[in-house]
């Protein structure tokens, strides 16, 4: 059995990336690349499906770990009867190849130690050819067009399809291990060195996060988010994925399973402004970059996701053959939502655009263009049913937070025609945008319950009604923006967390975790509104569940007291960054609040 989704870490090289389990067995990866097909994927399934564990023999009494400072270098301790021993993982800056290095290290005593490969290409199906090369200092595991070298000083063996190890650590010693991927048609790889490798990889993350400009009395947690904001990032195109697995389950033992390896337009807004205001322009320059090129072409075939390279098709299918994370199936493979109609999407990358400009950061000049081209067809398309920003399948409906984000669209873009001086039809967009702006208010707010509801007629809530004074719709002070607050405090909380689907309806019962992003956006609410003491106290909520790595999924069952979904995920770190941030500025009233996103 896999570990519970907490237990992992986090280790990548801004292509790919692996996750750690505390028991020392890397039970994730796809390589070369986050959408690429995985070679240990025991994540979702069992240890033969792929998987690399470097262990104690005996025993282990405790065990502890942590990263290296600002690094995405994982350190985990092993405690054993006769002594102890470090195991330090992680994936140098990608070179000519990528890099897995794995070094075992004596700490006191000595401690037997083992250590299993299991290589598995296509997602745990396709066991690999596996040779020694011609000089005998690696081992060759190569697969149709995959190839994976291993070198080690470590006598290794084959045993039952699997690579195998027995070896001895004692105080000072110092046991490297490197796995390397390579195309299978090309030469094999050149051996890194392990030593100047680690100093490389510590280097790297030490001078990246010495440019956070993020002083605030959260440093620390908004620091470790942004580390893995950036590990999530496809570094030659800019594209961030949402997450680096697939089929994590958002209910344990569910269906609701899907692939994450792709890139969100909803979290364009949300991941700009985490990046600017933390002092990354670069990064923010690079996802903005991939937003222009994603989106470029007709608006009417813009889709929701895309891949990190920009793909389109990104076509879903089940891998049989994996059981599923704890018997969570299906495991699938591509999201088939790429091809669904969410508005929102549209308001998500005008405002996107304007943040920039409002940044006095220099755009492409094919910006103003291709927004423009967006709101011409979405003059034509507002009014449409769609799938809203959860992605639901079936019939489409009149989703209010899908509205609210068309309104978005106009309302930057006259901002920014007018404050820029850019050519546009201002007044057919005002018309628009008032339009919109009692379309919303008069069909998708209900006076009984006092609140905006999930849809058109509808009597349910859904948590993304929280961005309304977020995203500058109405003030936070809006006596319907009180009532909606208010609403989801009484149907939407559990257990101090907030769900994003309403649990009156029948059909969600029980549908999933907590979702913590929504629950860090009813604390942005709060700030807004002025209530910080309820701002902190749901922040410090969502932060004591971090794992002891402060990483966080993207769901939380109460019940079990587990995390949930893909993990890490990149919305629910994005929003612990912005809502530091919110808590950070409400304290220094001259600065404007980082979701305050309509100034």
């Amino acid at each position: 059995m896999p570990c519970r989704i907490e237990d992992y870490g986090l280790i990548g090289d801004c292509e790919t990336a692996a996750l750690v389990g505390r028991n020392g067995s890397i039970d994730w990866l796809c390589w070369p690349a986050f959408d690429s097909d995985a070679c240990f994927a025991a994540l979702l399934g069992t240890e033969r499906h792929g998987r690399w564990l470097i262990a104690p023999v005996e025993e282990v009494t405790t065990t502890s770990r942590r990263y290296w400072d600002d690094t995405l270098i994982l350190q985990t301790r092993f405690e054993t009867a006769g002594g102890a021993v470090d195991l330090i993982d992680f994936m140098p800056p990608r070179g000519n190849a990528s890099d897995v290095v794995r070094l075992v290290r004596g700490v006191r005593g000595r401690v037997r130690m083992h250590m299993q490969l299991v290589i598995r290409f296509g997602f745990g199906i396709d066991t690999p050819w596996v040779k020694r090369n011609e000089d005998g200092s690696a081992l060759l595991a190569i697969c149709g067009q995959d190839m994976t070298v291993l070198r080690t000083p470590v006598e290794t063996r084959g045993e039952d399809l699997t690579t195998v190890a027995d070896f001895e650590v004692g105080e000072g010693d110092n046991v490297p291990f490197v796995l390397t991927y390579s195309p299978s048609h090309l030469p094999v790889p050149k051996p890194i060195d392990p030593s100047y490798a680690l100093k490389d990889t510590e280097a790297f993350w030490t001078e990246w996060c010495s440019r956070c400009t993020y002083r605030g009395e959260y440093r620390d947690l908004v620091m470790r988010s942004l580390i893995t904001l950036k590990a999530q990032t496809y570094a030659p195109t800019g594209g961030i994925v949402a997450a680096p697995t697939t089929s994590l389950p958002e209910k344990l033992g569910g269906a609701r399973n899907w692939d994450y390896r792709f890139c969100w337009l909803r979290d364009a807004t949300f991941t700009l402004l985490a990046l600017m205001n933390s002092g990354y322009t670069g990064e923010a320059f690079a996802w903005h970059q991939w937003l222009l090129r994603a989106a470029a072409g007709s608006p009417a075939n813009m889709q929701i996701m895309y891949g990190i390279m920009g793909q389109r098709r990104l076509l879903e299918w089940e891998a049989v053959w994996l059981p599923g994370y704890e018997g969570a199936r299906p495991v699938r493979v591509g999201n088939a939502a790429h091809a669904q109609l969410q508005l929102d999407v549209y308001g998500e990358l005008i405002d996107a655009f304007h943040q920039w400009r409002t940044a006095k950061l220099e755009l492409d000049e094919t910006s103003w263009s291709l927004e423009c081209a967006v709101l011409q067809h979405l003059a034509e398309r507002w009014d449409q049913p769609d799938h809203g920003i959860w992605e639901r399948r079936g019939a489409g409906r009149h989703y209010v937070s899908s509205k609210v984000m068309t309104w978005v669209a106009f309302d930057r873009g006259i901002k920014s025609a007018e404050t820029f001086g850019l050519k546009a039809p201002l007044e057919k967009w005002r018309v628009l945008r008032d339009a919109i702006h009692l379309d919303v208010c008069s069909k998708g707010f209900d006076p009984g319950l006092n609140a905006f509801v999930e849809s058109y007629g509808s009597k349910m809530l859904d948590a993304s009604i929280l961005l309304l004074p977020s995203v500058g719709f109405l003030p936070p002070e809006d006596p319907r923006v009180r009532g909606t607050v208010a609403a989801v405090e009484r149907h939407l909380m559990r257990d101090g967390f907030v769900l994003r689907h309403d649990p009156r309806e029948v059909e969600k019962q029980p549908a999933e975790g907590a979702f913590l992003a929504c629950t860090l956006w009813l604390a942005d609410a709060y700030v807004l509104a002025g209530e910080l003491g309820k701002a902190q106290e749901l922040f410090a909520r969502v932060v004591a569940i971090a794992n002891d790595l402060g990483l966080l999924a993207e769901e939380y069952d109460t019940a079990a007291g587990r995390q949930t979904g893909n993990f890490p995920q990149a919305l629910t770190h994005i929003a612990l960054i912005n809502t530091a941030h919110n808590l950070s500025a409400a304290e220094k009233p001259t600065e404007k609040p980082a979701m305050q996103r309509s100034k």
